[in-house]
């Protein structure tokens, strides 16, 4: 077994000279070789040497998507350390509620080192006043490419495979409180068996414009293709959500056969992207297009092929993925060697008696998309609430063993205890198996997810509650699958005292513009109601599940 730092080693040893990625960025695209890599990286590793930063100590980085971004993650690995990339502050952030989101991540991960941007060293020296881990702030700046180093000298030389290579840390204020640590047996484990699953070679051109603090974009779309030595292709996440043919120019310009992509951007490329865009666009290289990240839809994928297909993209390219950081990335995988399998079933069993019946078509039929199945060195179960493995076409909680899982969550004991039973991680997430292929139905632990973006809904209903009128305590927040966009959209109850539309309504608008200034979400759909109408459990919880069931009856 090795780590990442010698397969780094390997390549620039062998080949300083071949293409690493292509930057595209809007000054044009930049060509980094390996050894152009490796001195932007020696650059950070030497800053990080002369700020005393030891082996196996966390590094946060609070850079913009960009060349430093991937310099100073490559360099802390290189020096030894473990770099966890947080999402930078954009407009739609509160910067109040990012502040307290960055001092939560100091306080759990208690990096000895934070690198970021001379305009934003005010906003971490004051969320770092929440820790004293933090020794210094290296300004990207200041940091000077390295022009040759002794590959001895390095801290990253002296890793062990069950080294803890990277932090992965979901988004919201709770999902910063857990970070997955990956060792580099993890993350090389992953990158063999996935790249196996989906048959990639040196040849391939990975094209991703998918942000690098979210496990798709760090590992399908950044670590594996480098680490592989198959041309990337980078993308900004803001031009594509600005322009999204740009993936698709990406692609015929530069040969693209692979992407991963959440269900929303195949309905957001099918209802965005204009014919005049797609002037001389050859889409004939894809050779997969992964759906993942979110449940993914039937209905998205034949809405991309019917849109896209007239630019040479094949049907055998639409691919399906179940992944999620604590595994590295993958778990599964669906639709290389031969088409997605759907399963269509009765809606009414799956909801009722969470049981997939096939079924021939009708108003009551649904088809569902398989996941695929378990990547190499990955088993998956699914048990009941006893932890009894069902049966085919029995719902239940999937669970996962293998080579690839976290080694825990850093500084967080506890939190690794409650999701291990034995050696088997249990994921939250509902689905079933077919003759080994895995279909996933739903989230257990209530996850919203909207546009490819975990959200918490405990974040949205604390967010609720800091507006004047809400009763603390009473407020709801769930997800509301939108056909039309192919994601889930927020749904807010709130409880309140006041009875005069007109104040209900400036409550209700207030909510909204909360959760628009805390997260980098939007509620679609806000509602105000008389005190006692939230449902709770028996236990004084409130059930999300029968609000948002009360919620579609009275409302929708």
């Amino acid at each position: 077994m090795t780590t990442v730092t010698e397969v780094l080693y390997r390549t620039i040893q062998e080949e300083p000279d071949r293409l690493a990625l292509i930057l595209q960025s809007p000054d044009g695209d930049q060509a980094i070789t390996y050894a152009d890599l490796l001195r932007g990286a020696l650059g950070y590793a030497n800053d990080l040497e002369r700020a005393g930063v030891r082996r196996n100590e966390p590094v946060i980085l609070l850079l913009q998507h960009g060349r430093p971004l991937i310099e100073a993650f490559f360099g802390v690995v290189l020096h030894g350390a473990i770099p966890a990339i947080m999402p930078f502050l954009t407009e739609k952030l509160s910067p109040e509620r990012y502040s307290q989101s960055l001092a939560a991540l100091i306080e759990i991960t208690k990096p000895a080192v934070i690198i970021t941007y001379p305009e934003f060293a005010g906003e971490v020296a004051k969320a770092r006043e929440e820790g004293d881990s933090v020794r210094s702030i290296i300004l990207w700046t200041e940091v000077e490419p390295a022009a040759e180093t002794s590959w001895e000298t390095l801290g990253g030389m002296d890793s062990e495979p069950k080294d803890i290579v990277l932090l992965q840390h979901s988004s919201g204020t709770t999902g910063l409180q857990k970070g997955v640590a990956l060792s580099h047996q993890s993350v090389l484990c992953q990158l063999k068996a996935y790249a196996k699953a989906i048959n990639m070679t040196r040849d391939d051109v990975v094209v991703s414009w998918l942000p690098l603090y979210h496990d798709m974009g760090l590992i399908a779309g950044f670590i594996m293709p480098i680490l592989l030595r198959s041309k990337l292709v980078l993308m900004s996440p803001f031009d594509w959500i600005r322009a999204p043919y740009r993936l698709l120019s990406t692609i015929s310009q530069y040969g693209g056969t692979l992407s991963w992509l959440p269900n929303f951007a195949y309905n957001f490329s099918t209802r965005k992207v204009r014919d005049r865009d797609l002037d001389n666009v050859d889409l004939s290289s894809w050779r997969a297009v992964i759906n993942c990240s979110e449940p993914m839809r039937w209905r998205s994928h034949e809405d991309f092929f019917n849109r896209f297909s007239k630019y040479g993209l094949k049907r055998q390219a639409l691919a399906t993925c179940y992944a999620m950081a604590e595994n590295v990335f993958a778990v599964t995988q669906g639709g290389i060697n031969s088409p997605v399998v759907v399963d269509e079933i009765d809606r009414r069993s799956l909801l009722e008696d969470q049981t997939a019946i096939p079924a021939k078509g009708g108003d009551n039929s649904i088809k569902l998309l398989s996941a695929g199945q378990s990547i190499e060195g990955t088993s998956v179960r699914v048990l009941d609430p006893d932890g009894k493995e069902l049966p085919d076409r029995q719902v239940g909680e999937i669970v996962l063993q293998g080579d690839c899982l976290l080694s825990g969550y850093y500084n967080r004991d506890d939190l690794t205890r409650k999701t291990f039973n034995d050696s088997w991680y249990i994921t939250g997430d509902l689905g079933y198996l077919v003759d080994g292929e895995l279909f996933v139905t739903g989230r257990k632990k209530e996850l919203i997810i909207v546009g490819g973006k975990n959200v918490f809904p405990q974040d949205l209903e604390e967010l609720a509650m800091e507006v004047e009128g809400v009763h603390p305590g009473r407020v709801v927040a769930f997800g509301l699958f939108n056909e039309d966009i192919g994601t889930e959209e927020i749904g807010v109850i709130a409880e309140v005292d006041v009875t005069e539309d007109d104040a209900r309504v400036k409550i209700a608008r207030e909510i909204r513009d909360q959760i628009s200034r805390g997260t980098d979400v939007t509620a679609r759909y806000v509602v105000t109601v008389d005190r006692g109408w939230l449902i709770k459990t028996s236990s004084g919880k409130i059930a999300r599940g029968a609000n948002r069931d009360k919620y579609l009856q009275e409302f929708a």
